[in-house]
């Protein structure tokens, strides 16, 4: 009995230790009117509806991943861009690379151990909103790019980041008109 008990302590801390990000939940708990979607290996599969092989390649090593949508508002400041990125590296996750794709801000940081990829956040940032891809696993960092754009162009997640989308603008014109009056 006592060697079960053992075995699921160890089960348990191992999942736990392998979760999202602590980061990533405090975030979507901070800002209550985000956005998020969870992915496993199958329901990603399930996008690649025209079976693309280099795409499957591109999923292989990812266990799971959440993305998840914030709209920024007036209180997202620059500052709490860069203290955002400082808890997930405080969570030891490293900040790798730094690029723009369609004119948005792409931070891509890595959680090691033993030299294997464990996990990985891509933020996705604009003046608007902030798109955080959580993932257990790894995606070859020269193909981010490639998931993102198919996961926008994905026809329901697409039409789900649209709608978000949308939503932000619609809400940004409203502010606007109100301003005036």
């Amino acid at each position: 009995m006592k060697h079960l008990v053992i075995i699921f302590v160890f089960l348990f801390s191992a999942l736990v230790a392998f979760g999202q990000s602590k980061t990533t939940e405090n975030l979507q708990k901070k800002y209550t009117d985000s956005f998020s979607l969870f992915f496993y290996q199958n329901t990603l599969r399930m996008i690649n509806q025209s079976g693309n092989q280099e795409f499957d390649e591109l999923i292989k090593d990812i266990e799971k991943m959440k993305f998840l949508m914030v709209d920024k508002k007036e209180q997202f400041k620059a500052a709490d861009y860069s203290k955002l990125k400082g808890e997930y590296i405080s969570e030891t996750f490293e900040e790798v690379m730094t690029t723009r794709y369609e004119g948005r801000n792409l931070d891509i940081l890595l959680k090691e151990k033993a030299g294997k990829t464990q996990g990985m956040v891509v933020l996705v940032n604009d003046s608007t909103s902030l798109y955080v891809l959580d993932v257990v696993g790894s995606i070859a960092l020269d193909k981010v790019t490639t998931l993102y754009k198919t996961l926008d162009e994905s026809t329901d997640v697409g039409k789900k980041i649209k709608n978000f989308a949308d939503r932000n603008a619609k809400r940004k014109e409203g502010d606007k008109e109100g301003d005036d009056h």
